[in-house]
């Protein structure tokens, strides 16, 4: 069953003994969106995972990336019959490789700000690109309901509750016990995408942090 969004910030008030007073909507809504961002860096989640088709410009180096962009996992170009994968490089790499903006079938592409991306050799005509991508999460509010306040509510909820006893300055063994939690959460919650998912690491990403092995 999933809690609505009064319901959450009344279990964190209760496990942190903090009223309103102190710990106002307003802030735990700044603790929730700083878990779900946090959780978003570190986990690519199938919710979060999306694919996007474009169209590049002929003599136009620039392509636009989607208002919700929060990673660039890979860049394809798509024709009839094959899917050639652009090779990630940096700015410096970019100016390097085509000082004079010459024009073909683009190789590399680069991060060039939160809005778009670089391509390299200049597009010479119009070609179709799939983006690969995390998208800004989704936020639990008053009025939505999110795949993690459903399906993770339990990892939410240790998130925000390590946000707020960071805020309260302590107990640090009430801190050091979410954190703890929230971690050992962040990792089950990593290798359970994991096993949901068999695709390419090239295509389709990995988890942004370390995974531990488990025991033999």
């Amino acid at each position: 069953m999933t809690i609505s969004h009064s319901n959450f910030l009344t279990q964190v008030r209760s496990y942190t003994e903090v009223d309103s007073n102190v710990l106002s909507d307003t802030l735990l809504d700044q603790f929730i969106r700083n878990t779900e961002l946090d959780i978003a860096n570190k986990v690519d989640y199938d919710d979060i995972r999306k694919y996007v088709s474009a169209t590049t410009v002929a003599s136009q180096r620039f392509l636009n990336t989607p208002n919700d962009t929060m990673v660039i996992r890979s860049v394809q170009i798509i024709s009839s019959s094959t899917r050639d994968f652009l090779e990630k490089r940096d700015t410096s790499f970019i100016a390097e490789f085509n000082p004079a903006d010459t024009t073909g079938q683009p190789k590399y592409y680069a991060n060039w700000d939160d809005k778009n991306i670089l391509l390299a050799p200049v597009p010479d005509q119009a070609y179709t690109i799939q983006l690969n991508y995390i998208k800004d999460p989704d936020h639990f509010d008053s009025s939505t309901s999110t795949f993690l306040s459903t399906h993770q509510e339990s990892l939410l909820l240790h998130g925000v509750l390590t946000e707020c006893f960071s805020y309260l300055k302590g107990p640090i063994d009430m801190y050091n016990l979410y954190k703890t939690k929230y971690n050992e959460e962040i990792q089950d919650f990593a290798l359970q995408q994991m096993g949901r998912r068999r695709r390419g690491e090239y295509d389709d990403g990995v988890p942004r942090i370390q995974v531990a092995s488990p025991s033999p």
